[in-house]
């Protein structure tokens, strides 16, 4: 029996086991291709969020406010030229 992690504690042992054997049975490449549907799903999801926010703001802005969640302030300003606060980021 595998020890149960609280990540899944909410998740029936048989289930569990079963996810776990798919994710042995897949090849380093579908796994990669896995982690970066997820990554882009995150991605396509915050700016969803973004322009709900900021309805009208152009392409661009969805752009840089998005990486704005993942980029420190002097890293936006250095590579975009955008300062996340004087945007209202």
């Amino acid at each position: 029996m595998m020890p149960r992690s609280d990540w899944y504690s909410d998740t029936d042992p048989r289930a569990l086991e079963v996810f776990l054997e798919c994710q042995r049975r897949m090849t380093a490449s579908e796994k990669v291709q896995g982690m970066l549907s997820l990554t882009r799903m995150v991605f396509e999801t915050a700016e969803a969020e973004i322009r709900r926010q900021h309805p009208g703001i152009g392409e661009r802005e969805v752009f840089l406010r998005t990486a704005s969640r993942h980029l420190d302030r002097e890293t936006m300003i250095r590579v975009y030229g955008w300062d996340p606060e004087s945007a209202g980021a």
